[in-house]
């Protein structure tokens, strides 16, 4: 379905060669970071480092689903980093931004930001698998989420009658808020939360435009936004990934529901489902290793994905033998690490510089 639908990508035409690539790279994922620079922060998926005013944010292989770390995939982060500068440079006209640039494939450099304490989840479709998601409490009988009235009826992967957003406090564990709470809890003025619930809707709504232009459905996404030092609002983190987005394929999608079948997703979707299904991913203490087929099934999901969006082809990087040392690729690149954590550029290496 997904070769039917987007055929005319670089990925689907050269597949073997892909897959192989793919293949070649399981054991040699970048999942640590060894930048020389101070106030390392390791995230779930990205590391953060200081340098001078403004930081270095590492987007590595890392795999995360329902707060907690599932796998390693290949090119993952690679794939995340540019799939969010494209975006970035693409809504500038909406919402201001804190990437800066783009100096390494896996590397953004941006201007420090104090976030809200909220992430803008946005639905327009009726769907999920994890215990915040509008469909596991909807299932479970809920007609009220996040102060927002669903009606009867509803249908899984059903399209809703208009956008909304459900958002989350952020932490170790999402905590679905309303936006009353939000104000009575004092975790964001009434006029910054109006002011940010309505550049989520702007984003997502050109986001879908977006997609639909290159076959596919944005489904549901998460927005982080923070004020700079000049306190204004800008767009951070991350924008309309396969992380932070559902995906599907738009010219199979009517046929699938009308058979009864999951849409087909081009995200981590199938990678969640598949741990639903063999264990408590939120409760057991131990959950079982991811099969190789599906990590590779993964990756190769995301290349797709970043080359529907973006319009170009992946560009995998030339990986030596054993793991892999980002410092390393850096300085190769012509980057040098200044004693004071300033990261410096001496020339730019061809496709490193900020994707436009």
């Amino acid at each position: 379905m997904i070769r039917d639908s987007l055929g005319h990508l670089p990925g689907v035409q050269r597949e073997e060669e892909y897959r192989q690539r793919i293949a070649g790279a399981l054991g040699r994922c970048l999942t640590e970071t060894d930048l020389p620079l101070p106030e390392k922060q390791r995230g779930k998926v990205r590391d953060r480092y200081r340098a001078g005013d403004s930081l270095i944010l590492v987007s590595t292989d890392r795999q995360s689903a329902f707060d907690r770390l599932l796998a390693s995939v290949p090119f993952k982060g690679q794939v995340l980093n540019q799939t969010s500068a494209w975006w970035f440079a693409e809504t500038r006209q909406i919402l201001e931004n804190h990437l800066e640039a783009v100096p390494h494939p896996n590397v953004s450099v941006v201007r420090p930001c104090t976030p809200f304490p909220i992430e803008f989840v946005v639905r327009g479709y009726i769907t999920g698998t994890t215990e915040t998601s509008l469909w596991t409490r909807y299932k479970a009988g809920e007609r009220r989420y996040c102060g927002t009235e669903f009606p009867e009826g509803l249908e899984k992967d059903q399209e809703l009658p208009r956008l909304v957003v459900t958002p989350t406090t952020k932490g170790d564990r999402d905590r679905p808020v309303s936006p009353e709470e939000i104000l009575r809890e004092g975790l964001m003025s009434r006029r910054d939360w109006e002011r940010c619930r309505d550049y989520a809707l702007d984003l997502f709504a050109f986001g879908q435009q977006k997609a639909r232009e290159n076959g596919l459905i944005l489904v549901d996404t998460k927005y982080e936004m923070g004020r700079d030092g000049e306190g204004e609002i800008l767009l951070i983190d991350e924008i309309h990934t396969p992380d932070s987005s559902r995906y599907w394929i738009a010219g199979t999608y009517g046929q699938r529901r009308e058979a009864g079948e999951s849409p087909d997703h081009i995200d981590k979707e199938f990678l969640r489902a598949w741990f639903a299904d063999r264990c408590d991913p939120y409760g057991d203490p131990v959950l079982p290793e991811a099969p190789r087929e599906l990590i590779e099934e993964l990756s190769y999901r995301y290349i797709l994905l970043f080359e529907a969006i973006t319009g170009g082809a992946f560009a995998f990087p030339e990986l030596s033998g054993g793991g892999r040392s980002l410092a390393g690729e850096l300085r190769a690149g012509g980057y040098s690490f200044p004693e004071q954590g300033a990261l410096s550029e001496q020339e730019t290496p061809p496709g490193h510089g900020e994707i436009r």
